[in-house]
This record gives C-alpha cells, sequence and structure tokens, in this order.
C-alpha cells in the first residue's frame, strides 16, 4: 500500500527529503539481493543496528544499458525484513529507512533507501566508501571492462563523473558528497548526467 508522502519523508529523517523527482525508473534488471549483510561484510564494512549520521553523504548513480536507463534498486545494503526498518514507497517504487534501531545489525554505512539513484553513506568514519562495495552490496560484477555479464570488446563499457570520461579505476570511484556517477554499457544515451541531481537530498 502507498503511504502518504509526508509518512515516507518521515520514514527517511535524517537523510534528506526528495521534492519533484526524477523520470520513472528504468529496466529492474538486477534486483537488490536477499542477502545484504552478508554482502555488506564481502565489500569489507561493518553492518550496523542503526543509521550513524556523523559522516553523512550522498552520491548519485546513473545507469545506462543502450541509452536506457537500469533501476538502482532500494534497499541496497539494508536488511528490509527487519521489523524496525520502516518501508514506504516512492514513485511507484519501496523505500527503507528510519532506523534508530534494530535489536540486531540490519544496515551498511553504504546503502541506498529507495531507488532514486542516490547512495548514502551513513558512517561513524569520514572516510569515503567506495562505488566497487556498492557493486558488491549489489550483487553486480564490476570491472574496468565489465558489468555482470556484458563485457567489452562485444560491449562497450565507460564511466562518467560529474559528466567526464573516467579513465582510472570504476570500482575506486569514491563516493564523495554531491557526485554524479554515470555508468553506460553499450550505446550511451542522448545525454550523460553531469551533476548532482537538483531534486535530490542534499
Amino acid at each position: 500500500m502507498a503511504l502518504p508522502a509526508a509518512l515516507v519523508a518521515s520514514l527517511l529523517a535524517g537523510c534528506g527529503s526528495i521534492s519533484g523527482g526524477p523520470p520513472a525508473p528504468g529496466a529492474v534488471i538486477w534486483p537488490a539481493p536477499g542477502n545484504p549483510l552478508e554482502l555488506t561484510v564481502q565489500a569489507g564494512l561493518k553492518p550496523e543496528p542503526k543509521e550513524t549520521l556523523v559522516f553523512h553523504v550522498h552520491a548519485h548513480l546513473d545507469v545506462f544499458l543502450d541509452g536506457r536507463a537500469v533501476l538502482v534498486p532500494a534497499g541496497l545494503g539494508i536488511n528490509v525484513a527487519d521489523p524496525a526498518v520502516k518501508h514506504g514507497q516512492w514513485n511507484d517504487e519501496p523505500t527503507y529507512g528510519g532506523i534508530s534501531g534494530c535489536d540486531q545489525p540490519c544496515i551498511s554505512p553504504l546503502h541506498t533507501h529507495d531507488a532514486s539513484g542516490v547512495i548514502h553513506t551513513e558512517s561513524a568514519t569520514s572516510t569515503p566508501n567506495r562505488l566497487g562495495q556498492l557493486f558488491t552490496e549489489w550483487g553486480v560484477a564490476l570491472s574496468d571492462s565489465c558489468v555482470a555479464q556484458y563485457c567489452e570488446p562485444a560491449t562497450a563499457v565507460a564511466m562518467y563523473v560529474n559528466g567526464k570520461k573516467l579513465t582510472g579505476s570504476f570500482a575506486d570511484v569514491p563516493l564523495t558528497d554531491r557526485k554524479q556517477i554515470a555508468l553506460v554499457i553499450g550505446s550511451a544515451p542522448k545525454q550523460i548526467p553531469s551533476s548532482f541531481p537538483s531534486w535530490a537530498p542534499a
């Protein structure tokens, strides 16, 4: 059941709010995995029982496959089955947040609350997380020549950071505040996003 917008905002308190919003998300090619905390540990991160906002930054990820947007799912790095994780809905997709204290670890310091493409780092330490850690939590293989089953030379793979084509390691891109990342698989979209979206949390 969809929840009122005000309630959704309250569920995600401390993580900013979304007004307006982007176009409807694209295809669900890689859904959120069912073992988020196991993947959190594989990413070298420690699951926590609550959202820790000592270091709180947002980056934004767009993924395109032959010019079409691919959904970055809600709930990456979050045990959405934990009863302390509140559920809502935004843009016809689920949201997860308002985690003030689970009885056991339920959330990674690196996670997605919704399907907006906003990547949240909510951590007790100020070291930025890296894009490769998010893809580990997503269960999607990422290298400089492959994204999941799509690999060069059969399929072109490129990454853009703040609108500029990246020549370094995809996985090592630091998820610093208001960074815009675009991962392009196959043919490119008409326009490569170059800045953090105005509708996303500040």
